[in-house]
C-alpha cells in the first residue's frame, strides 16, 4: 500500500505540476496584459492561485516521497495537496487526474499505517 501511495502521489504531482505551470502563467500575463484580460478573462484570485501551483505540487512530491518511510505524514501532505489543487483550481478536466491521484494516495498512505510494519504511526 506504501508503494502504490508513493507512485500515485509522485505522478499526482507531476501531473498538478502541468496545471501549475499553466495556470501561474496564465495570472501572470493575465495581469501584465491588459488586452489579453479583457479577452480571455481576469482571475479574481490571483495570488490564492499562485500559491496553489507552487505548493500543491510540492505537497504531492514531498507526500508521495515520504508515503513509503512516513506513511501518516506523506498522507496528510496529499489529501492536503488534493484539497488545495480542489480549491484553487476546481474539479475539471485536467484536474480530475491530479485530484484523484493525490487524494487515493493519502488514504492508501494513512491506511497503511498498521499492516505494513510493527511499529506503527497510530
Amino acid at each position: 500500500m506504501r508503494t502504490a501511495a508513493m507512485l500515485l502521489g509522485v505522478i499526482g504531482g507531476l501531473f498538478a505540476m502541468l496545471v501549475g505551470f499553466f495556470s501561474y502563467g496564465y495570472t501572470e500575463i493575465a495581469s501584465s496584459h491588459a488586452a489579453f484580460a479583457e479577452t480571455f478573462g481576469a482571475v479574481e484570485n490571483a495570488d490564492l492561485i499562485r500559491a496553489a501551483s507552487f505548493l500543491a505540487p510540492l505537497f504531492a512530491i514531498a507526500g508521495g516521497a515520504m508515503a513509503i518511510s512516513r506513511a501518516l505524514w506523506g498522507g496528510i501532505l496529499l489529501l492536503v495537496a488534493s484539497g488545495l489543487i480542489y480549491y484553487a483550481f476546481g474539479f475539471g478536466v485536467f484536474t480530475m487526474f491530479p485530484i484523484g491521484f493525490c487524494l487515493t494516495a493519502g488514504l492508501l498512505a494513512i491506511a497503511a499505517g498498521r499492516p505494513d510494519e510493527p511499529k506503527a504511526h497510530f
